[in-house]
């Protein structure tokens, strides 16, 4: 029997180690050899604590105790171990047994099914967390997975899709998945309707492969009403800051003439200080490009640029514009009140064109903009602190203004801390050819036209002219010589060039004397009458004076303000 069960012992896969009464190796069969690297020839007849280091046999001879299921580690294994007493009849302890087997790879399997299935509540985690809409189908076609996202854009629930085919979904259109499990190829970019509310969605689909073998599809929805919603909102802001932002540098503005350089170059030190700058010069010579460089230049180049025209703007309207206004200011005020120029563009830049055509009263408030960066809003009390710097520029004789009492001498000192005169173009002629080259450029852009030329004969007939409107007169002068000109001419010569001016022997007619006898006035009120020949006889003076408005309100006897008051009642541009 003795044998039987040694033959037994032996040809077990778990290991078995036996001692006597005494703690010597009675039995040590080929599993235990096996397990930890010792000969059973060696063994048998040892006490066990000499060949097993932390043998626990001693402890179970001495107390008669089991140890059952109890880990251990074996050199560089992991075994589980049954410890119990062997008993006779007398139940007196006559010797211990050991079995134990390798549990290595099982205990390394528990732990990649315990990482398999962290990584799996982490996927499933990301699955429900992420904005995407996503929808997975097997390979039968068969809803069985869909997250929150899903549930948002569509309308529909998990108990509504999964288990049904992946048709259930579709509104309009045709299944994204169906078209994927039928030519294993992706779908991208469908437009389809989902749900009940038939929901416009955005769909792509990707077939899930396994081992070679389609194993199913997975799509991703987009809500194609909040991808209009966003895009819309993005034009709008292009809008905002296409409005907003300083379009020239000082590489535009074009010419070498040393009273431009000096201008540049004080423009260009202005830029890198806080301090306001006052841009003097008449009508036309490019004041606002000035403007935009110097911001352009600045630390606050990424921040707003706000241009106000302070001659185009009606006194109350300057003032609530500037400055903003509270809710029941005025008849008409917008509920909850407006920001101000000065709030919208604080960080930014406010570029004050025609500052001289301003008011007693909104120069006192421009003053304490100046001198304690606040403003208050019209029809408030609080003051609202800002961080603006402000450029101003005027074609008016502020000095004199000051002597008549239109212009406060502290506002003037306060705006006048870098003045920069911007010579006039007839102080500038030998800049005539380069500014024409550049308009050349602009020109055959808008007009499609392939002009790379000005005759020498047409460049000195343009720097016999005076021009009183400066640049802006130049430009439109050689707009009119390339629209002149045939399509397959290249070269601007002197018959292209438009009439500069008025004859001397010209006159400007006098008022009463306009259409005297016209019998297209005949059937016309004396308003109509006299309103079309105010009409024409302000183009013609703007013509003669080179569109330099400030010229021609002098000439006409009217304010500035007024003659643009005119000139947009009349729609004359």
């Amino acid at each position: 029997m003795k044998k039987e069960l040694e033959v037994i012992l032996s040809s077990t896969n778990d290991a078995a180690i036996a001692v006597d009464e005494k703690g010597i190796i009675t039995l040590f069969n080929k599993a235990a050899e096996k397990l930890t690297g010792i000969n059973s020839e060696y063994a048998l007849g040892m006490p066990v604590k000499n060949v097993i280091k932390n043998t626990r046999l001693m402890y179970i001879l001495e107390t008669g105790d089991f140890e059952l299921n109890r880990q251990q580690n074996l050199g560089n294994i992991k075994i589980i171990t049954n410890r119990m007493p062997v008993k006779d009849n007398e139940e007196k302890i006559i010797g211990a047994v050991a079995v134990f087997r390798d549990v290595t790879n099982i205990l390394n399997l528990t732990s990649q099914n315990f990482e398999l299935e962290e990584m799996r509540s982490m996927l499933e985690a990301i699955f429900d967390s992420t904005q995407d809409a996503i929808s997975v189908v097997d390979q039968n076609g068969i809803n069985v997975m869909i997250n929150p996202a899903y549930t948002s854009v569509t309308g529909l629930t998990k108990y509504e899709i999964i288990g049904k085919y992946a048709t259930a979904d579709i509104a309009e259109g045709e299944s994204i998945h169906m078209k994927v499990l039928k030519n294993k190829k992706p779908v991208r970019n469908a437009r389809l309707k989902l749900g009940p509310y038939k929901k416009e969605v955005l769909a792509t689909a990707a077939p899930i492969i396994v081992e070679g073998e389609l194993r199913g599809s997975v799509g991703v929805l987009h809500d194609v009403s909040e991808l209009i919603r966003l895009t819309n909102e993005l034009k709008q802001a292009k809008q905002i800051i296409r409005k907003l932002e300083a379009k020239y540098t000082f590489d535009d503005i074009v010419g070498n003439n040393k009273l431009l350089i000096a201008a540049i170059e004080k423009a260009k030190k202005a830029a890198y200080t806080p301090a306001t700058v006052m841009l003097r010069g008449e009508s036309g010579t490019g004041k606002e490009l000035f403007a935009h460089a110097i911001h352009n230049e600045s630390n606050r180049k990424f921040n707003q640029f706000v241009r106000v025209n302070c001659a185009a703007l009606s006194e109350n309207l300057l003032e609530s514009e500037l400055f903003g206004y509270e809710e029941g200011a005025f008849t008409g005020a917008k509920k909850g009140g407006k920001k101000g120029i000065f709030e919208q563009a604080s960080g930014g830049t406010i570029f004050l064109d025609e500052i001289g055509e301003i008011s007693l009263s909104t120069q006192v408030k421009l003053l304490r903009v100046l001198q304690e960066r606040e403003v208050v809003r019209v029809g408030g009390t609080k003051p609202i602190n800002i961080d603006v710097r402000i450029i101003a520029a005027t074609n008016m004789d502020l000095e004199r203004a000051m002597i008549e009492g239109k212009f406060r001498r502290d506002l003037y000192y306060r705006l006048n801390v870098i003045p920069i005169i911007i010579p006039p173009l007839k102080e500038r002629k030998d800049d005539i050819y380069h500014l024409t080259l550049d308009f050349i450029q602009k020109y055959n852009q808008q007009y499609g036209r392939r002009v790379v030329d000005i005759s020498d004969e047409a460049i000195d007939i343009l720097k016999e002219h005076d021009w009183p409107g400066n640049v802006r007169e130049l430009e439109n002068a050689i707009g009119r010589a390339i629209i002149n000109m045939k399509n397959y001419e290249n070269e601007i010569f002197i018959n292209h060039l438009p009439k500069l001016g008025l004859d001397k022997r010209d006159t400007v007619e006098k008022l009463e004397d306009i259409h005297e006898e016209d019998e297209v006035y005949v059937d016309k009120t004396l308003n109509e009458v006299v309103e079309e020949a105010e009409k024409k006889f302000i183009i013609k003076v703007l013509r003669k004076y080179g569109y330099n408005k400030t010229e021609v309100a002098r000439v006409l006897g009217i304010s500035i303000r007024n003659l643009y008051y005119k000139l947009k009642r009349y729609e004359i541009e």
